[in-house]
């Protein structure tokens, strides 16, 4: 086993000896040949580091130790959870042989993972070479595995007579991280003498491979924990815009659907190869950042109290007073039945013309107040526009007269007449300037965050979609070349994911041509990206969309020649 306090540049008592022996040539040579080992260590340390593809990484790691050591072939394990050694990259030079990594080989089925312990008797598998490297952190050095008494290598045997191949020195080096924990095998096979080409035995490059193997050790488990940080972030991300799909049973979704069309539509316009956006391009950290700022786009609406989110009904509070009001007009049905009673009771004995218009005039009495009802309950809902006569007609059916507790009163307060006639929607004013600042409130908190340099616009793009390019957005008012590309697409997304939507509060989930000839409007009006949305409507993500989360009878014919 190494000397933990050895470098792995150091040299033994024997190479010493031998370099003292050496002409001044030799010598230099030998220095030349070891800075060239150190300036590679340092490169590929540098290579290490900036690579991000696992399989790459550990392909970088088996090539650098087989030219190192002149080996023939190598293996890379890497340990599991549940205490195996799995294969990730295997080459043999001589044979041809290459799986894993880059190579378009995966590992064989037949190639299983090594245990680290017998399954039956839990004790440690200590006969498999690589097992053993890895259970005790010793490096293996072995010149013949046929002659070798310590491991079991009958599977190398069998091995070697189906390739017709002979395994012979073997180097296993546990790959140890700065914790010193195990988090892989590297094993090297078959050296080669430079000069003779003969198999040789691992030797003064054996220093060399553990430092190797460990600088690699060091790097993966970095880049684990990286991605691992990653994972979590984008989860409690996704857990935050659950949990505000969950707040309402009205915008459920939203926060899910919204990402999927923004990453549909950046996939759309890397593509282009022609007009405003022929040149944007985006890298996949630039890629994470959109689409974690499409996923937190909404998240200020966590502070938006429910019961306006939940506003189904212009009347509705913590119930919909619109019960209030029915229950008025059945007591005005009640009084003017009693009233039209009276006069027949006190008319009893006259003229049957005179009865049967008083019979008349009751009749449609009654009726105007069923009309009457049926038409608030009409205005209770909500929609899109509504007309100022019929604003009108509710301040008329306000003034009816009603009595409550034998005092006169308007049958319709003034809060409930307000909120009858609201235009648009069901939100008064203030409600709507209520739900309007989450933005402010979703900026605010996304800039609080201290984000790493590759996430660091996700303010600018989550914190955008409510802007329009004329300036009349909200919350700054920015115009078109104060927003990037990245805000205008998930402004698109939130735009048409809430007009297909089928879970608003007031209104169902509009038909796919409806939704497009809205958005064509507010194209022309510059609310939107002209470019952005022509790429929309031409490379039909909104037919892509639509077939996935859309229901059927929603899905119509969309004429784009004039929605464009």
């Amino acid at each position: 086993m190494k000397n933990k306090k050895e470098s792995a540049l150091s040299l033994t008592q024997q190479e010493i000896t031998e370099l003292l022996k050496t002409t001044p040539s030799g010598i230099k040579k030998y220095i030349d040949e070891l800075e060239g080992q150190i300036k590679n260590l340092s490169e590929i340390g540098v290579a290490l580091s900036k690579e991000k593809d696992r399989g790459k990484i550990l392909e970088t790691i088996l090539l650098e130790a087989k030219r190192i050591s002149s080996a023939d072939g190598g293996t890379i394990y890497m340990k599991t959870d549940d205490n195996r050694l799995k294969f990730e990259i295997m080459m043999t030079d001589s044979l041809g042989i290459h799986f894993g990594g880059t190579s378009a080989e995966p590992m064989p089925d037949t190639i299983y993972p090594v245990k680290l312990y017998n399954p039956e008797t839990n004790q440690p598998n200590y006969k498999n070479v690589s097992a053993y490297a890895a259970l005790t952190g010793e490096t293996v050095n072995i010149k013949d595995a046929y002659k070798e008494k310590g491991f079991d290598f009958s599977g190398t045997k069998g091995w070697d007579k189906r390739h017709g191949y002979r395994s012979k020195s073997f180097l296993t080096v546990p790959m140890k991280n700065h914790e010193d924990n195990i988090i892989g095998v590297l094993q090297l096979l078959n050296t080669k003498n430079p000069s003779t080409g003969e198999i040789a035995s691992f030797s003064t490059s054996i220093k060399m491979i553990e430092s190797l193997a460990s600088q690699a050790a060091i790097v993966i488990t970095n880049k684990n924990l990286i991605r691992e940080l990653e994972v979590l972030f984008e989860s409690f991300i996704k857990l935050i815009a659950t949990a505000i799909d969950k707040k309402s049973a009205y915008t459920g979704g939203h926060c899910s659907r919204v990402p999927e069309i923004t990453m549909m539509l950046a996939d759309a316009v890397g593509k282009i190869k022609s007009g405003k956006y022929k040149d944007f391009d985006m890298n996949p950290d630039e890629r994470n950042e959109l689409y974690i700022a499409a996923w937190l786009h909404d998240c200020g609406k966590v502070a938006t109290p429910t019961h306006i989110v939940d506003k189904a009904t212009k009347l509705e509070k913590i119930f919909d007073r619109i019960d209030i009001i029915n229950m008025k007009f059945e007591v005005l049905h009640r009084d003017k039945e009693i009233e039209f009673l009276k006069k027949i009771y006190k008319l009893k004995n006259s003229d049957k013309t005179v009865l049967e218009k008083l019979k008349g005039e009751y009749k449609r009495q009654m009726k105007q107040l069923d009309e009457d009802e049926a038409f608030l309950e009409r205005c209770n809902i909500g929609g899109e526009f509504m007309l100022e006569e019929l604003q009108e007609r509710v301040i008329q059916i306000a003034k009816y007269p009603f009595k409550e507790k034998g005092k006169k009163k308007p049958f319709l307060s003034k809060d409930e007449v307000r909120n009858l006639n609201i235009s648009k929607g069901t939100l008064l004013p203030e409600e709507r300037e209520i739900i309007n600042s989450h933005i402010s409130i979703t900026i605010d908190m996304l800039e609080q965050l201290p984000y790493p340099k590759h996430l660091k616009n996700i303010p600018e793009f989550a914190g955008g979609h409510h802007e329009k390019l004329d300036g009349t957005g909200y919350p700054r008012g920015l115009t078109e070349n104060q927003m990037s590309p990245q805000a205008k697409m998930i402004a698109i997304a939130d735009i048409y994911e809430a007009l297909t939507a089928a879970d608003r509060p007031y209104k169902e989930g509009k038909k796919l041509s409806e939704a497009m000839r809205i958005m064509g409007f507010m194209n022309k009006d510059r609310h939107i990206d002209k470019d952005l949305f022509k790429i929309f409507v031409k490379e039909g993500i909104y037919k892509k969309y639509a077939k996935k989360f859309l229901k059927p009878n929603q899905i119509d014919k969309v004429d784009e020649t004039v929605i464009l």
